[in-house]
């Protein structure tokens, strides 16, 4: 077999393969798709709240209840707080459909030629994840992740997806959502935060319990520096 017939011979079976993975795949999405879960519990979001008690002048005397949560609508949420998480998380969140084909590339690259390790899962995928799925590491919740994030994107709006990240996200310390977080490692509402406590609070999703300042504060400022420096390097602050 001469080259010219070799080459077409591996041109036929990179086409013939490729449009079979091709066929599987839409084949896998047909299937699950019906399958996902019902959003409801995104469009009319109640997160839990735990019993508070207050003194006769309105101060706070004690919180009962396993989570800490104080939820913060979209529109009192700081700006600064907003893009130090679009920062260290995802830069391309209003570019993107739920999916960054760009960020899984991006990442695919990275982490093959030994470049800074990263994920590629955007905040809408982290919604999904953890409003409907469990942790398991498997193919399957994976693309029931990317497919769930398909479905949030087509149902809600960018901000309302963004405002159920803040006020989800796990960060340590049974703090959920960054205003819990604020009074849980600074005792002060989230919008009387200076950038380096906005900023060390960015961090802590990818891993609240080794970025916890109260356990392991070099962690915490490692972490705290990688946000300002993401906020700095694309744009979102100035030096």
């Amino acid at each position: 077999m001469n080259s010219r017939n070799w080459l077409q011979s591996l041109l036929f079976l990179c086409v013939t393969g490729g449009l079979i993975v091709a066929a599987l795949l839409v084949l896998l999405i047909s299937t699950l798709y019906p399958s996902l879960p019902s959003i409801d519990a995104l469009t009319d979001y109640h997160p839990k709240s735990p019993l508070r008690v207050f003194d006769s002048e309105g101060s706070l005397i004690a919180e009962f209840g396993q989570e800490r949560r104080a939820f913060v609508p979209i529109e009192q949420t700081p700006k600064v707080m907003k893009d130090a998480i679009l920062a260290i998380e995802d830069r391309r969140f209003y570019k993107h459909g739920g999916v960054d084909t760009k960020g899984i590339l991006r990442a695919a690259v990275n982490n093959v030629t030994g470049g800074s390790k990263q994920g590629a899962s955007t905040i809408t995928m982290q919604v999904a994840r953890n409003f409907f799925l469990s942790s398991e590491r498997s193919l399957k919740r994976k693309i029931n992740e990317a497919l769930l994030a398909v479905k949030i994107e087509h149902t809600l709006s960018k901000d309302k997806i963004l405002e159920l990240y803040i006020n989800q996200i796990y960060l340590g310390q049974r703090a959920y959502g960054f205003a819990a977080a604020a009074q849980v490692y600074y005792g002060k509402p989230l919008d009387k935060l200076n950038l380096a406590e906005i900023a060390l609070l960015a961090g802590l999703p990818k891993a609240p319990t080794n970025y916890n300042p109260f356990t392991h504060p070099k962690r915490a400022i490692t972490r705290q520096r990688e946000v300002l420096h993401d906020m700095y390097k694309f744009g979102f602050i100035d030096e």
